[in-house]
């Protein structure tokens, strides 16, 4: 629901046609796409994805390794890389944005901001961060598509906090900086995750060897900061 939400309130009833997806996973956003008119889209994922869990046919499912650089000789009309960024290491987030750029002047881009949950998160970045790679590969970006979805219930919460749009421009690295956003829905439950992770320390739940390593670690730094302040 949220990614057709979220489609006709960027493109409104002009859907592109064609569609890469770079991070896929089961293809929600494929088939929603699909379903709203796209003739010819593509899903690609770092991992194989069983067959009985895909949402679209397997012959348009590739698996790539997305750290690596991809060309699939050709563009797309629409290029969505959602929520995927964060999966990978900080080295590799300018081959996501070169794959991405090659293969379509416009692209929906969204990825996990700091302090944002959820599993393997090891890049999360505020939007500026991947801003500025798309600038330096001539793309400029915009920021409308948050502020259509920022109230819409049927859209996920880290899509209306992260999402915006770039696009190949003569201007690219001239506009606006993107503002560092946190959605309400996001921060109230990151408060209870760290409100959660305070108790298991107060009540010693933490395994001991973990109390050990904070504590040396915390010394380590203030004995650093001592040592460099003369």
């Amino acid at each position: 629901m949220g990614a057709k939400t979220t489609m006709r309130e960027a493109f409104g009833k002009n859907i592109p046609k064609s569609i890469l997806d770079v991070g896929c996973g089961v293809g929600t956003w494929l088939k929603a796409c699909q379903e709203l008119g796209a003739k010819d889209v593509l899903g690609i994922d770092g991992v194989k994805i069983p067959e009985q869990f895909l949402k679209i046919e397997t012959k348009i499912f590739r698996v790539m390794d997305l750290t690596k650089p991809f060309d699939l000789k050709r563009n797309y009309a629409l290029v969505l890389c959602l929520e995927v960024g964060e999966h990978l290491q900080k080295k590799h987030s300018n081959t996501l944005i070169k794959n991405l750029t090659r293969h379509g002047n416009t692209i929906i881009f969204s990825a996990a901001c700091p302090g944002q949950g959820g599993q393997n998160h090891i890049n999360c970045q505020w939007p500026v961060f991947w801003q500025e790679k798309f600038n330096l590969n001539g793309f400029e970006c915009f920021d409308f598509i948050r502020e259509k979805i920022w109230n819409l219930q049927k859209v996920e919460p880290w899509y209306r906090q992260n999402m915006f749009l770039a696009k190949k421009s003569k201007n690219a690295g001239k506009e606006t900086r993107l503002n560092s956003y946190m959605h309400p829905e996001l921060f109230f439950q990151s408060l209870k995750t760290k409100e959660h992770f305070i108790s298991l320390i107060e009540n010693g739940s933490e395994k001991y060897w973990w109390y050990f390593y904070v504590t040396l670690k915390a010394i380590i730094k203030k004995t650093k900061r001592r040592i460099y302040r003369g």
